[in-house]
């Protein structure tokens, strides 16, 4: 980043020089040649010039032989004080002839936005005072701190020492008295001021918020409290008096805060910066609502603490910062994607929502890169599949990738909780008749004595259901086959039974 004319000379040649074109600047001075973010600043500019001045007091209304308002050829403005005319022969501000003294009479100076300082200066066209104060604001006008302080007689003007010549002696920036100013040859006079007059030696602009924080100024008020006066400066109150004054110049840089390297009119005539690195407002001073995965900073010489986008994998247009998660990535990462697009969910939109699945034929940031489960609403218990195969949570003997057909094995049914069911083992024929197992007795023969079903019998058996035999069973070999209905299923074995027509053989 361009370092600060903390050396100018104020002079009144020096001045139009800083002030001059300077070598050309690079096609972008906020990226380097592979295009990288680096620290800008746009250049020194007079921020006075053009703009409107507010006089306290100014001649010409009633008019007098030296000045009449309403007469443009005798008529002194404060307009003067900024515009943008020559040197040689210049016209000059002046205000109402002051019966007594002290009168105060201020000329305010709305910079249109915050501006760094460097210099202030403004020449006399007459003896100067020998008494001003220079005040800044920070916020358009709502409240006032001194710059500092001009006079023959600080400590009974302002009640302050006179300025050591080291500079402030305490940490940071203060306001301080230095002589007035000074009348020349011709009878004029000039006030120069330099922010590095009342800042300490070696204090870095980058490094010290109250350095920047003391430069900053959005509208710069001059005060000129006491006129230039022979003798004691209370025994003026007899004398008539005023001032008279032209070329006001607040030397200093549109505050972008490092991100911008120079400033534009916006759409209402406002002056804001033409902001880069991915920041935004008047002074880019903040990030873009897209560019929120850092807090942000004031670019610097050595890091250009440049926005970033948030990772959102082309699917969210929204984004918001979490310090939090910001701490927790060792202050790499914040942003958290807002309103996934696209099947997308998750902090950066990188997995599929629930019902959907990564194709892993297509990219992250592809738009059609999940895909839907479209699972079976028979066959599948649940509408969500694995993220990464696609595959759907089935049923019992239900299988395939959303779970649309029967295991081999299993036939399917007309119930919807089972949609598909073991196929049944034939049974016995003619040509072939069961094997019997050992325990028959126990399975296969009746019971003697009462055939009423109790908990304990029922406790006891294998299987319990409800039949209605519906025909005289038909002989085969040593087994009776008899054609049922099963009307219940009480209790089931390994082999599920289900109701309808089925078969009862009988040895």
């Amino acid at each position: 980043m361009p370092g600060w004319p903390w050396e100018l000379l104020l002079t009144a040649g020096t001045l139009s020089a800083a002030l001059s074109p300077g070598p050309p600047a690079p096609a972008d001075p906020c990226h380097d040649e592979g295009g990288a973010p680096r620290g800008c600043v746009p250049g020194l500019v007079n921020a006075a010039l053009g703009r409107e001045v507010l006089a306290s007091s100014t001649c010409g209304r009633p008019a007098t032989r030296a000045c009449d308002a309403s007469d443009p050829r005798r008529a002194h403005p404060p307009a003067l004080l900024t515009s943008a005319g020559g040197t040689a022969s210049p016209l000059c501000w002046r205000s109402e002839s002051l019966p007594r003294a002290p009168l105060n009479v201020t000329l305010t100076v709305p910079l249109g936005k915050a501006f760094e300082l460097v210099f202030v200066s403004l020449r006399f066209c007459s003896a100067p005072p020998a008494s001003v104060a220079l005040l800044k604001s920070q916020d358009h006008g709502r409240s006032w701190v001194p710059l500092g302080f001009f006079s023959s007689h600080c400590g009974l003007d302002y009640g302050r020492l006179p300025a050591p010549a080291i500079g402030p002696a305490g940490p940071g920036p203060e306001a301080l008295c230095f002589p007035a100013p000074q009348a020349q040859s011709d009878g004029s006079g000039l006030l120069a001021f330099s922010v590095q007059d009342s800042s300490p030696p070696g204090l870095d602009l980058d490094s010290s918020p109250v350095l920047q924080d003391w430069v900053t100024a959005t509208d710069i008020r001059i005060v000129l409290t006491r006129p230039s006066a022979a003798g004691n400066p209370r025994d003026s109150e007899a004398l008539s008096y005023s001032y008279a004054a032209t070329d006001l110049q607040v030397g200093g840089r549109c505050k972008c805060n490092g991100h911008a390297s120079r400033c534009l009119l916006d759409a209402q005539g406002h002056l804001i910066c033409d902001c880069r690195h991915g920041t935004e407002g008047p002074d880019c001073g903040r990030c873009k609502p897209f560019y929120c995965d850092r807090p942000w900073q004031r670019a610097t010489a050595r890091e250009p603490h440049a926005c970033l986008a948030c990772s959102c994998n082309g699917h969210a247009r929204r984004c918001r910062f979490n310090m939090e998660l910001y701490r927790l990535s060792g202050r790499r990462s914040g942003g958290v994607c807002l309103n996934c697009r696209h099947n997308t969910a998750g902090r950066h939109c990188h997995y599929c929502r629930e019902g959907f699945y990564r194709d892993p034929g297509r990219a992250l940031s592809d738009r059609r890169v999940c895909r839907a489960c479209d699972c079976h609403p028979v066959g599948a218990a649940g509408k969500t599949c694995n993220q990464t195969t696609g595959q759907c949570p089935c049923k019992d003997g239900v299988t395939g990738l959303t779970c649309n057909r029967c295991a081999p094995g299993f036939q399917q049914s007309r119930s919807p909780v089972a949609p598909c069911v073991k196929t049944p083992i034939p049974g016995p024929t003619e040509d072939s008749s069961p094997a019997q197992p050992q325990d028959c007795d126990s399975h296969c023969k009746p019971a003697r004595g009462s055939y009423r079903i109790s908990l304990k019998k029922f406790c006891r058996k294998d299987y319990a259901v409800q039949v209605a035999v519906g025909a005289r069973g038909e002989a085969r070999g040593a087994w009776t086959r008899f054609p049922v209905a099963v009307l219940a299923v009480f209790r089931s074995g390994e082999e599920r039974a289900r109701r309808g027509s089925s078969a009862l053989w009988v040895p």
